[in-house]
């Protein structure tokens, strides 16, 4: 390894998903990682996640922050918090991993992205759909010409599974869908695809007990010129359901991929067929149906920590998931005005 010394982790949230990074990051122990502290309001999520996984627990993240030497916090918290706990951070040039969404508004994630810039302190999103086994290995796919140049994709995340049972302030949110899944699947877009120069949006609400819309139906133009449809839902009935897989369909001028469920991948290129099972093994704390996601996590955590410890910026750094949300922004207005719109854009300030 050629930095010895230790990254000292700070993790904040201990909630349900949160699991998942604390185990990454235990996991991460022989790569530089160690996990020194852990904070959640909740005392008893707090201590339980201190004593299973050999940190210190907090319930402020403020005398965290003061008490403990921490180079590296994950923020895994619900959204409403990222901007002050952020700020927190970069104000003691600390560096930091923002769960997504990034942050409840477009104008908050800019702050959140300025106050680091203005620090100077390192700043990522753990925006982990792109990292996960099945979508690295299209990519491969992509980067290595096998389909030519791609100009059209579908990509897919249609669920009936109960996510408000352990999420349950789900059903609360106004901006449901496209904020909480469908922001993984624009940023699959762009990863595959490359920028968007203008999208339109149809949402419906077809659960009448939540408060935001639970499907979504996205049209992007990309600057390439190629055509994206991103859908999403949380309304889905058919069986069996593929949660939690996103269903993926690229073509290209020489050939296609497509993803189906149970993590196939088959690939039409030159006229040869071929298909393989891409799909992650299970690891220790994985389980089904989340593994895939679950892993995704461990490598999200590896991107972020080498990518830290090497002075690199994250491939999903704050400022890149600023073209991420932009699509977001863009989604809910087009779904409000019936028209095609044009992602913001941020301009860093002087």
């Amino acid at each position: 390894m050629e930095n010895q010394k230790k990254t000292r982790i700070g993790l904040i949230g201990c909630g349900f998903y949160a699991q998942n990074h604390l185990h990454a990051w235990t996991d991460l122990r022989s790569e530089g990682a160690e996990l020194v502290a852990v904070c959640d309001m909740d005392a008893s999520k707090s201590a339980a996640a201190a004593q299973k996984f050999g940190a210190t627990s907090y319930t402020d993240a403020q005398t965290m922050f003061d008490k403990e030497k921490i180079d590296l916090v994950d923020i895994t918290t619900q959204m409403g918090s990222h901007k002050a706990l952020a700020a927190m951070a970069a104000e003691r040039s600390i560096a930091a991993v923002v769960q997504k969404p990034f942050a409840p508004s477009w104008a908050d994630c800019i702050d959140i992205v300025e106050t680091a810039r203005r620090h100077k302190t390192w700043l990522a999103v753990h925006e982990n759909f792109r990292f996960a086994t099945t979508m690295q290995r299209v990519r491969g796919v992509i980067d290595s010409g096998a389909i030519g140049t791609p100009n059209w994709a579908r990509l897919s995340f249609r669920t009936g599974y109960d996510v408000y049972k352990g999420q349950p302030y789900l059903a609360e949110e106004k901006r449901l869908v496209i904020l909480d899944v469908g922001i993984h699947v624009l940023d699959l877009a762009r990863y595959f695809l490359g920028e968007v120069e203008h999208l339109s949006c149809e949402t419906q609400k077809r659960n009448p007990n939540i408060k935001g819309e639970d499907t979504a139906t996205i049209l992007m133009r990309h600057s390439s010129g190629s055509v994206s449809i991103v859908e999403s839902t949380y309304q889905s009935k058919k069986i069996p359901d593929a949660f939690p897989e996103t269903l993926v369909e690229i073509e290209g001028s020489d050939g296609t991929i497509v993803v189906t469920r149970g993590e196939k991948m088959q690939v039409t290129t030159q006229g040869i067929f071929f298909e393989e099972q891409i799909g992650s093994p299970l690891l220790s704390w994985t389980s089904r149906p989340w593994h895939g996601s679950q892993e995704a996590v461990l490598h999200t955590n590896r991107h972020m920590l080498e990518s830290f410890r090497a002075g690199r910026t994250a491939d999903t750094s704050g400022e890149d998931n600023l073209k991420t949300y932009a699509l977001v922004e863009a989604a809910y207005e087009a779904a409000a005005t019936g028209r095609a719109v044009k992602p913001p854009a941020w301009t860093p300030k002087s």
